[in-house]
């Protein structure tokens, strides 16, 4: 019994740990994308810039965040906990600003 459960806890620990390299990579694949053609929309002095960067950087975050929850899965002391807890939290504020400052953005546009 005792092998089973140590058997099924490597396997976890070994699947949490590839999608969490998936996600980080598909994180920051989106940024980087976002960065490039945001920075070709700024060439063509694209009204649309900003809220494209801001999109694309929401998304990246949200891949990145959902990795750092995973990564709690396997974390296996307190001070491991506390520095991804720390990173979300981070990453929940830099969402929150993007997700504000898009708000703002959208009103002027009306007005």
């Amino acid at each position: 019994m005792n092998e089973l459960v140590t058997c099924l806890t490597s396997l976890l620990d070994q699947i949490v740990n590839f999608a969490i390299v998936i996600l980080e990579f598909i994180g920051v694949g989106i940024i980087v994308y976002t960065c490039i053609k945001g920075f070709f929309l700024y060439l063509k002095k694209s009204d649309q810039t900003r809220n494209y960067l801001a999109n694309g950087l929401l998304m990246g975050l949200e891949f990145k965040l959902g990795s750092e929850i995973l990564r709690t899965v396997v974390v296996r002391e307190w001070k491991e906990i506390g520095i991804a807890g720390g990173i979300i939290a981070l990453r929940a504020a830099l969402n929150f600003l993007i997700h504000w400052e898009l708000k703002q953005e959208k009103e002027e546009h009306k007005k």
